[in-house]
């Protein structure tokens, strides 16, 4: 023990050990702040099966079956079914989304319900191009397809209004071609030249996200919402936007020029949901993300407030058992377990104050009766709130983080280098060995 508190070097090893081992305990809290979050969820993912998950509304597609005749080795003559797809000569598309928020035990998620309008035209000129004699086309079995990707959210039946007749769409989608999950109905095709004229509309629910494919040759879109914290998500960002305390509004224009696919093309050939865009309904704060960011700095606080202990102990002739070292390293760890349970009730900030002021009278009030001196527990008080103060600026200051932490960290090591510029190592050391 005499040669313990006599050793500069040894107190000096065994805090760098104590600071090592604490990294353990750090990682578990941060594998907690993970299992929390996946059970967040996990919790979330029910709310949206029974409600409806995010949504894209795809189309409309009209398919045209035609046989396509093959020529065996032996001569004999068969045919295939194929399918023509062709895309609208201009879609557009118009909606309001009503969201509203959920709770599932006391986790937190928005869910929405949102009615849209579709309208446009197909031009039958499309199908020239593509070359398949007329006598080939079942003009007869022609059906034009939506894709709605979560089904269960659908709230009324889907009336497709084309030219001057009524159509009522049916579940499935006849050719997985394009489209996997969606309606479907069948047209006719009176007129195999000219324009088609459609319009319809979707009552629907959904959760979080709201998304859209440009299948148009001109594509606009417009939505409005009263929710208040959107993101514009996908390929395509909107045109004009407004986003005040009262909701947004959002107005997309698109041009076939701007994806990688044509109006019309025969088969499977190409994909449509990679150039998807719409938005995303965000809930502002995620504490478990913050609490993450928070506990990555885990392994700087226990130093420098170790460092702190050392440096009392260093310029004051104190002398702090490793013991107590751990119990503060401990106490200093415990901030992060009270953040992500007081979190999960509170907003973030509230829950970040409340544990900062109980670890910083806690410590305050261990330094106190470890080293029986008022300034010296009132020096670590001043230090753990000039910390943690500083940490809270950091984490709301995201993109500047990395500047603000390297400008703390250069401050704080000038300010020890300064502190310790007077003291003799050699001495010390020289003391050791005697």
């Amino acid at each position: 023990m005499t040669t313990l508190k006599n050793s500069i070097g040894l107190r000096l090893g065994i805090i760098a050990v104590l600071t090592l081992v604490l990294l353990i305990p750090a990682l578990m809290i941060q594998s907690l702040i993970s299992e929390r979050q996946v059970r967040r969820d996990q919790s979330i993912k029910e709310v949206f099966d029974k409600w409806g998950n995010a949504q894209t509304v795809s189309g409309p597609i009209l398919s045209l079956p035609f046989k396509s005749f093959i020529k065996s080795n032996d001569g004999t003559l068969t045919f295939v079914t194929k399918y023509a797809h062709i895309l609208p000569a201009n879609l557009a598309v118009s909606g309001n989304i009503n969201p509203e928020i959920r709770y599932r035990g006391i986790y937190e998620t928005v869910l929405y319900n949102t009615k849209l309008i579709f309208e446009g035209y197909f031009d039958s000129g499309e199908l020239k191009s593509l070359n398949i004699p007329e006598q080939n086309i079942m003009w007869d079995e022609a059906f034009v397809s939506i894709g709605i990707t979560d089904m269960r959210g659908i709230k009324e039946l889907i009336k497709i209004r084309w030219n001057e007749s009524e159509l009522t769409a049916n579940p499935g989608i006849e050719s997985n071609d394009v489209l996997t999950s969606g309606v479907s109905a069948p047209v006719k095709i009176d007129n195999k030249e000219g324009l088609f004229e459609f319009s319809y509309s979707i009552n629907a629910n959904g959760s979080e996200g709201l998304f859209f494919t440009p299948l148009g040759k001109e594509t606009d879109v417009n939505l409005s919402s009263k929710w208040n914290t959107p993101s514009f998500d996908g390929q395509f960002l909107p045109v004009k936007r407004e986003i005040d305390e009262n909701g947004f509004t959002a107005e997309w224009k698109i041009l076939h020029l701007n994806r990688n696919y044509p109006q019309k093309w025969i088969g499977s050939k190409y994909q449509i949901n990679a150039s998807s865009f719409g938005i995303n309904l965000l809930i502002p704060v995620d504490e478990y993300q913050k609490t993450m960011r928070t506990a990555k700095y885990s392994i700087l606080f226990i130093a420098l407030t170790f460092i702190t202990f050392f440096m009392i102990e260093l310029l004051n002739q104190k002398t702090i058992h490793p013991l107590q070292y751990l119990l503060i390293g401990f106490a200093l760890l415990i901030f992060y377990s009270l953040l992500l349970a007081v979190s999960e009730h509170l907003l973030f900030n509230y829950a970040y104050l409340i544990s900062a002021l109980m670890i910083i009278l806690l410590i305050t009030a261990y330094t106190q009766s470890v080293l029986k001196s008022k300034l010296h527990s009132l020096l670590i008080a001043g230090i753990l709130v000039m910390l943690y103060s500083y940490l809270f600026i950091i984490l709301q200051l995201q993109d500047y983080a990395l500047l603000m932490g390297s400008i703390g960290l250069f401050i704080i090591l000038a300010l020890v280098m300064y502190l310790t510029r007077k003291v003799d190592w050699f001495s010390i050391m020289q003391t050791d060995k005697n």
